[in-house]
């Protein structure tokens, strides 16, 4: 067999395998098809079940939510009907009562115009009584005229003036019997007490001024002082606050400062700079700081002292500070801290004699002037700041009225008020306790002594014991005993309102007669 003949046999087998291979792969595309198509009528199946199925709770869920939007309408509704009828119900029991209350007042203005043209008729006749009686008194009071030959408006004039006369009379008279026998129960237990109080204390006097002055060991110290261009001098006055003031004085510069405190923390830092040799402006802030710590320390431990030395008890520990920050203060040149002791003990002393309480008088005049250690920093009177602060620390309201009215400006609530406005005064008044400049106290003189010659009837008036008393010399034929005593009360009320003093001014009036004759 050929070339050729193999050939052909080997093509026919191709195409035999072929032919077979193509109808194997029509079978499986076609069994695949018919699986796909299954599948398909399947899962065309399951989504109509599962959407029958979700169709069916959605219609269930619909249904239930309409019927509770139903009860709920349904129960909405019977609420307010309830509501209605119970308005409905309300609003008929007020009309029923507006009808009962308007039948009152139609009854009660029915009766009203009944009073009052009753009223009119009684009014009528009155003023026709009245109009009578008006006409007998004219009759009377003419025929008076015509038998004393005086008008009534000169009767009138005369007999008032002779009223006010024995009235004004009569008053003094009065006044003056109630001083005396005031005066006679209480002047003598009033002496005995404040003069005990006084004789039972004693205490330095110390005097602070606006101005420290600190020694140098040499006058190169001032250079040093001042530093380069002025950088240590710079330094501490802005550290302290304070005014250094170095001047042509030997030895000696000036520290200048309205605060006290301020100055004592300068004071000090000053010398400790002095005794240590390096002053330098980092120094200088070291040393300050380390001066304010101790300053404070020393503050507190005074108010410990003042308090403890009188046994009191429960006071603020803020309060304390204040009452320690009183040593750097003063009033008039007198040291606050020190006048605050001498009032607790005065009072405490007058407290005792009078048998009232001993401690609240003691408490009271320690904290009486407490306004005064930040009168500088808060608007107001001392008394206002300090009593604002007591009330703020939880004081006694005793407490607080004796801090409020011991200058007098309101009425003291208890004995031991009183007691510290008597000892502040007492304090204040002690001869060279305060200072004042020569120009106030020649003003103040001479005020005494034209208000004392503004009254009539005085003849001569004289200041004496440094401004802190008036007397008043009258003239015996115009002025009697009783008229004396009113000048000198309306004199010291005058004196109270319109003039700005320490301590206490007394008004002395006298009056006498003298006859002189010569044997020749």
């Amino acid at each position: 067999m050929g070339i050729t003949a193999y050939l052909f046999i080997s093509f026919c087998v191709g195409l035999l395998i072929g032919l077979g291979l193509s109808l194997i792969y029509r079978a499986t595309l076609k069994g695949q098809r018919e699986a796909i198509e299954r599948e398909k009528a399947k899962i065309i199946e399951e989504a109509t079940k599962s959407a029958a199925t979700v169709k069916k709770e959605a219609i269930i869920e619909a249904k239930d939510v309409v019927y509770q939007a139903k009860s709920e309408a349904e129960k909405e509704i019977k609420e307010r009907r309830s509501e209605l009828n119970h308005l409905d119900k309300r609003l008929r029991q007020k009309e029923e009562m507006f009808e009962r209350k308007f039948d009152q007042i139609e009854k009660r203005e029915h009766e009203l115009s009944k009073r009052e043209r009753d009223y009119n008729s009684r009014e009528r006749a009155i003023q026709d009584k009245e109009a009578y009686y008006a006409q007998l008194i004219k009759d009377q009071a003419q025929l008076l005229e015509k038998l004393s030959g005086l008008s009534s408006e000169d009767a009138r004039q005369e007999l008032l003036k002779r009223i006010e006369e024995e009235s004004r009379f009569e008053a003094a008279k009065l006044a003056k019997k109630i001083e005396d026998e005031a005066k006679e129960l209480s002047e003598k237990k009033a002496k005995e007490i404040i003069g005990l109080a006084i004789q039972r204390y004693s205490s330095d006097y110390v005097v602070d001024a606006a101005v420290t002055a600190v020694p140098l060991p040499n006058d190169e110290m001032k250079g040093r002082i001042i530093g380069r261009e002025g950088r240590n001098i710079r330094a501490l006055e802005a550290a302290t606050g304070v005014d250094l003031i170095v001047d042509d004085t030997p030895e000696i510069v000036t520290l200048s400062a309205f605060d006290p405190v301020r100055r004592e923390i300068a004071r000090l830092s000053l010398e400790r700079l002095i005794t240590d040799g390096r002053i330098h402006p980092t120094r200088i802030e070291e040393i300050v700081e380390k001066v304010k710590k101790e300053v404070e320390t020393y503050i507190r431990e005074e108010g410990e002292k003042a308090v403890f030395d009188f046994g009191l008890s429960g006071i603020h520990p803020d309060m304390i500070k204040l009452i320690g920050r009183l040593k750097y203060r003063t009033s008039y040149g007198q040291n606050v801290l020190q006048h605050s002791r001498e009032v607790a003990y005065l009072a405490g002393v007058m407290a005792s004699e009078l048998g009232v309480d001993v401690k609240l008088a003691k408490r009271a005049g320690i904290l009486h002037d407490i306004g005064k250690a930040v009168d500088h920093e808060v608007e107001g009177s001392h008394q206002e700041i300090g009593a604002n602060i007591a009330k703020k620390y939880g004081e006694n309201q005793k407490v607080i009225n004796a801090i409020l009215v011991h200058h007098g400006e309101g009425d003291p609530a208890t004995v031991e008020a009183a007691l510290v406005a008597a000892s502040d005064a007492l304090s204040a008044a002690r001869p060279g306790v305060r200072k004042e400049t020569i120009e106030s106290y020649l003003k103040r003189l001479e005020k005494l002594e034209q208000m004392a010659l503004s009254y009539k009837g005085v003849e001569k008036c004289y200041a004496i014991q440094a401004g802190r008393e008036i007397r008043i010399i009258v003239k015996p034929e115009d002025i009697n005993d009783e008229l004396s005593s009113i000048i000198a009360r309306d004199l010291a009320k005058k004196i109270e309102d319109e003039m700005t003093y320490p301590g206490q001014i007394k008004v002395t009036v006298i009056r006498e007669s003298r006859y002189v004759e010569y044997a020749k």
